[in-house]
Order: structure tokens, then C-alpha cells, then sequence
């Protein structure tokens, strides 16, 4: 099962990346005209598609559910946003994030218990 997600996840972790610099890379530009913040936003996004609706046919294509691919996008989130935060908008990880992750870790747990 992990080498079939394994290009899912892959494809998921680069989309997220680009996710997470449209929706927060603006942030630290607080300045630019927000018409500009939002076209900008809208062209990363655009590469943040053509990466995740591939990860997602392929995932699903290859056993995972519907309910599994959000799971897992989901935790690749979290993660990505929380390296993101300390690098880019240089903010602290507190153990909100950790609860958070742990929650995840749980809720990931829940979708593939008993899936083979």
C-alpha cells in the first residue's frame, strides 16, 4: 500500500507547498495592493492544481479512498504550513501546533485502520 500512495503523497507535499505560499505568502507583503495579492495568489494556486488533481486520480486509481486522499492532504498540510510559519512568517511552533498534529495523527489513523 505505501508504494502505491507514494506518488500521491509526493505529488500532495508539492501541490501543499504551492498552496501554502498562495494563501500565506501574501502575508508578508501586507502593503501590495490586495487585487495584486490576489493574482498573484491565483497564479501560484494554478500550479498547486495541476499537481493535486493528478495526486488525487492517481491515489484514488490505486485503492485510496476519497476519505484517505483528504486525510492525507490534510496532514501534509499541517506539516507544510508549520515549516512554513517558522521560516517564511517566523512564527513560533507552540503546542497548539503539536495538539493539532496529534489530532491528525489520530484522525489519519481512524481513516486507514483496517484497511489493508
Amino acid at each position: 500500500m505505501v508504494e502505491r500512495a507514494l506518488p500521491t503523497v509526493m505529488l500532495l507535499v508539492c501541490s501543499n507547498v504551492f498552496m501554502t505560499v498562495a494563501w500565506y505568502g501574501q502575508l508578508r507583503f501586507p502593503h501590495a495592493k490586495l487585487w495584486v495579492a490576489i493574482l498573484i495568489s491565483w497564479l501560484i494556486a494554478l500550479a498547486e492544481y495541476c499537481l493535486a488533481v493528478p495526486a488525487n486520480r492517481i491515489g484514488y486509481a490505486n485503492g485510496l479512498s476519497g476519505g484517505q486522499l483528504k486525510i492525507i492532504q490534510e496532514c501534509i498540510t499541517l506539516a507544510i504550513f508549520a515549516i512554513f510559519a517558522v521560516i517564511v512568517l517566523r512564527e513560533p511552533i507552540g503546542w497548539r501546533y503539536l495538539g493539532a498534529c496529534l489530532c491528525m495523527v489520530g484522525a489519519a489513523a481512524f481513516m486507514f485502520a483496517g484497511r489493508a
